[in-house]
């Protein structure tokens, strides 16, 4: 992502989730297993699961992806990225001795993959102005599109919540400018999932391959 001003206060906020409820869903402010799963079905249908291949899973907290890989049988090295290190101090103690899983937090490491896919880094934004989180979240999907082969995929708080549930420090995307910005910018397939009765939606963008 980018500045570190704008990060500032959401670093602060996961760092007080992964401290009081450790390697966990409710560590990385989902729920439960069963909404963290339902998000990971929907980013993961970018990935050809067919053949190995490798992911970069952006905002990865404590890795729990990774298990669910594993739990669906793709194959293929990840790596977690989170800009949080005691999330990364977490990963590497959850992770400790399970090969092909390697959890990074600074940027300039991050290797270009097959595959980058993001679950919820960009709902919380704090204090941080909505149209200058909005700007954040462009600048992270060009990010993506650097740092991936054949397509990303990131999960984001839809608009269409009900007005009354929503939260002032939560940014809720909207799917129609996202979707003409990735098919503008990035990719001639791109899909938004909007269908899985959760307030979010998913967007794929799938690469065509290089001749």
């Amino acid at each position: 992502m980018s500045s570190a001003s704008e990060l500032d206060s959401a670093k602060a906020y996961f760092h007080e989730r992964i401290v009081e409820h450790g390697a966990s869903p409710r560590g990385v402010d989902w729920n439960s297993d069963a909404s963290q799963e339902v998000r990971f079905d929907q980013i993961l249908k970018v990935v050809d699961e067919s053949t190995p291949c490798s992911i970069l899973d952006y905002g990865s907290g404590y890795g729990a992806l990774a298990d669910y890989l594993e739990k669906k049988g793709i194959r293929g090295d990840y790596v977690g990225y989170d800009m949080l290190e005691s999330m990364i101090e977490a990963a590497q103690k959850a992770h400790a001795g399970k090969p092909g899983r390697t959890f990074l937090s600074r940027e300039d490491q991050l290797p270009v993959v097959d595959y980058v896919v993001a679950s919820g880094p960009f709902n919380y934004r704090g204090t941080t102005d909505a149209n200058a989180w909005g700007d954040l979240v462009l600048k992270t999907l060009h990010r993506f599109d650097a740092l991936s082969r054949k397509g990303f995929s990131a999960n984001f708080l839809t608009k269409y919540s009900d007005a009354d549930r929503m939260r002032g420090d939560l940014y809720y995307a909207d799917p129609m400018f996202l979707f003409d910005y990735c098919k503008r910018n990035f990719s001639r397939n791109v899909a938004v999932l909007h269908d899985y009765e959760i307030y979010d939606f998913t967007i794929l963008v799938r690469k065509t391959p290089k001749p």
